[in-house]
């Protein structure tokens, strides 16, 4: 199931305090479970993350968007640029999510989804560090297939759903040209 297909049900706001429609949550958790199916890259090296990263430079620009955009491989910063309007802060939530991606190697959203199943937070866990963590939305592993996860991809700037979204938007047209190429 695709986000689209979500559009006709009540959506899971991992911002809101408000109660949440029933199923919701477990609906979001199901399609970001497949986007990390559907996102299984064939390969994955510089001159891709130079073409992610400029890419999410134009969808910033495009929607004049005040992102901080990087894409890290281990301790090695492959791209990283700071839209007009990002903050210093930003570049504190990029780390953060970064870490918590490359850490479970799973979206940093579905990280923090996950851990509400039971009813309460990640970050309510003694041993969750949220001075070098974040469980909110906006880092996502890039997968090669055969191999797993080798790089992160993370946006900060936007509310996290809306990071998300942006990351995925932006590592599909790569899949697909990938595909096509």
């Amino acid at each position: 199931m695709t986000q689209q297909d979500h559009g006709s049900q009540a959506a899971f706001d991992p911002d809101s305090a408000a109660e949440q429609p029933a199923g919701a949550l477990a609906a979001l958790i199901a399609s970001i479970e497949a986007e990390i199916t559907e996102l299984q890259f064939p390969r994955f090296g510089r001159d891709d993350a130079l073409n992610l990263g400029l890419l999410l430079v134009e969808l910033g620009k495009i929607g004049n968007l005040p992102i901080a955009v990087d894409i890290t491989k281990g301790e090695h910063v492959l791209f990283h640029v700071a839209l007009e309007g990002a903050t210093p802060d930003n570049e504190h939530w990029v780390k953060a999510k970064q870490r918590t991606a490359a850490r479970y190697e799973e979206p940093s959203l579905l990280v923090g989804l996950r851990g509400r199943l039971g009813g309460g937070r990640i970050e309510d866990n003694a041993w969750f560090d949220q001075s070098r963590y974040a469980a909110h939305g906006g880092s996502f592993p890039i997968y090669v297939e055969g191999v797993g996860a080798v790089a992160t991809v993370t946006v900060s700037g936007l509310p996290q759903k809306a990071d998300h979204d942006l990351v995925v938007r932006a590592l599909r047209e790569i899949h697909a040209s990938m595909r096509l190429g």
